[in-house]
């Protein structure tokens, strides 16, 4: 009884143009019995437990990221792209902690909207990275695009939907703290990631699509289908390379799925009803996005692929000394080698 009055004096006050700002005070005050039915940016009571949870996991994961790299130095392009994916998630969560400390304050709300949405487009970035090293493992022959072309039309293609999503995000945190529409912004920031989901659609294509033809080239050919250098035939023969390319499918249909139902999200503006259920929120963002990058951590392309971070791909780094001279006559070739081709 007492609470049904406590909500219905809310939102009368709320509403009304002559009582008190309800709002006003809660933010000043959040711990007030009466703000609990207050409206305020959220439409239910952030779980802490489950944010700190993700906060402690995606800090973790990137540290595996700097350590794998300051281990190896292997895979600089990679690790940055990750490393970015897995900052703007830190300090999505941070936002999400402040704001259930006060959800009555738009820092917490608009960081983690911001930077939640941002941060799975650098995780793309990587794994994009990834499948022009898996040709060259298997060899070129076996791709219907030259192995380069991978990262010439899928890096452009995260880019642009990076700004978008960037820009879309800046506008709408500017509305918002104009009290302003926000739908300019917000559409914006469906735009970029509808476009995330269209180049991840077409990446995961060309992936199977590379899996098909190198499966029907093996039953015709056999071993001869693929590269025979020795670091190529190593690499295939591995558990670890296997534990990759499974890590790697993974990580990718994570992205993907959590691209989609963030368009959904989105779609119905701030306060449409997917953005009212945490549920939904905890299992399609952020176990999605931690699976993502985890698996990867695991099963880290420098320490399952070494030989080809080495020697094939990436944006930048020249080929280790110790690479084994037979890659000259594969398919593997460094950037410095190709640059000059060009």
């Amino acid at each position: 009884m007492a609470q049904n009055l406590f909500f219905a004096i809310a939102q009368r006050a709320t509403n009304s143009s002559d009582g008190p700002d309800y709002s006003a005070i809660c933010l000043a005050s959040p711990d007030l019995p009466l703000c609990a039915y207050v409206p305020n940016y959220y439409s239910y009571r952030i779980n802490l437990a489950a944010n700190a949870a993700f906060l402690a996991l995606f800090s973790l994961s990137f540290l595996g990221y700097v350590l794998t790299y300051a281990i190896t130095r292997r895979g600089l392009a990679f690790t940055i792209a990750l490393l970015l994916g897995l900052a703007f998630e830190i300090l999505g969560y941070v936002g999400r902690i402040l704001s259930w400390k006060n959800q009555w304050q738009d820092t917490g709300f608009l960081m983690q909207i911001c930077c939640l949405t941002i941060g799975p487009a650098f995780i793309s970035a990587g794994t994009y990275l990834c499948l022009r090293r898996i040709v060259y493992t298997f060899g070129p022959t076996n791709s219907r695009l030259a192995p380069e072309w991978y990262t010439r039309v899928f890096i452009p293609c995260d880019v642009i939907s990076l700004v978008l999503q960037a820009v879309g995000g800046a506008l709408a945190s500017i509305a918002s703290q104009n009290n302003d529409s926000v739908d300019l912004g917000d559409n914006i920031m469906i735009a970029g990631l509808a476009f995330q989901v269209f180049t991840l659609l077409v990446f995961i294509s060309c992936g199977v699509d590379f899996g098909i033809r190198s499966y029907r080239r093996y039953s015709q050919l056999g071993e001869e289908a693929f590269d025979q250098s020795s670091a190529a035939r190593n690499i295939r023969g591995s558990v670890l390379f296997k534990g990759f390319i499974a890590a790697l499918s993974l990580s990718t249909i994570c992205i993907f799925w959590r691209s989609v139902y963030r368009v959904a999200e989105l779609s119905d503006g701030w306060t449409g009803p997917l953005m009212q259920r945490q549920g939904l929120f905890i299992g399609f963002e952020g176990v999605m996005v931690i699976v993502a990058t985890v698996v990867l951590n695991i099963f880290h392309p420098s320490v399952c692929i070494k030989e080809m971070m080495e020697g094939a791909g990436g944006l930048g780094g020249k080929r280790a000394a110790s690479t084994d001279s037979e890659t000259k006559g594969s398919g593997i070739v460094s950037d410095a080698d190709e640059t000059t081709a060009r």
